[in-house]
């Protein structure tokens, strides 16, 4: 789950997003401030829109929002308040941390694409990635599927020519680091990096 606040942007609407989908045949139920956003092909629920948000508490956040336990709790009540029977699911888990490139292989379908094996440390993703300087045996920032980049793009699971996609292997740049090279090339970590710990710098 990821949640946005932008008052200037946007107006005092809190967004929250439950399930990426790339197709835009979505319905909109309202019930009270909250309007109820589904799948109309499934009828899954893919979020809401919450209106007049700051009246129902402060929300200090200008543009992503922090998901931690108090803030599901906040929701949760605002959902009773207007009579929403939804049950946030929420990983709390890091969608930043330290992995390992244990394989590198050449994508079969695209020159500049490698197939990597990435051990995050409670799994291994495999991670399609375009950087020229990607090896085997690197620590690496990886960001998950739900990380959500300094731009603003949500890491989603793709597919790259052909190729399944489970994260990203971050450069400097992306993780929009002080002093970052603008050349090319992913983030490698020095060895006292621990796999599967958060990156927060």
């Amino acid at each position: 789950m990821n949640a946005f606040y932008n008052p200037v942007g946007i107006g005092d609407t809190l967004i929250i997003i439950v399930k990426e989908i790339d197709r835009y045949n979505v319905k909109a139920e309202a019930c009270g401030d909250v309007v109820c956003l589904k799948d109309d092909t499934n009828g899954e629920v893919i979020g809401y829109n919450i209106l007049n948000a700051s009246s129902y508490g402060k929300i200090d956040a200008n543009g992503q929002v922090k998901v931690d336990e108090a803030f599901v709790q906040f929701i949760e009540t605002i959902f009773q308040k207007n009579g929403v029977d939804y049950t946030l699911e929420v990983d709390f888990s890091p969608k930043f941390v330290v992995g390992y490139v244990e394989e590198k292989e050449k994508h079969p379908n695209a020159d500049k694409l490698s197939i990597c094996k990435v051990n995050v440390g409670t799994e291994v993703l495999q991670i399609v990635c375009g950087a020229p300087n990607v090896e085997a045996q690197q620590k690496v920032v990886v960001a998950k599927v739900g990380a959500v980049m300094p731009s603003g793009l949500i890491i989603k699971p793709a597919n790259l020519r052909g190729v399944d996609s489970a994260g990203m292997i971050c450069s400097a740049r992306e993780l929009a680091l002080p002093n970052a090279p603008q050349e090319k090339g992913i983030l490698v970590l020095d060895e006292s990096a621990v796999v599967g710990e958060p990156f927060t710098k």
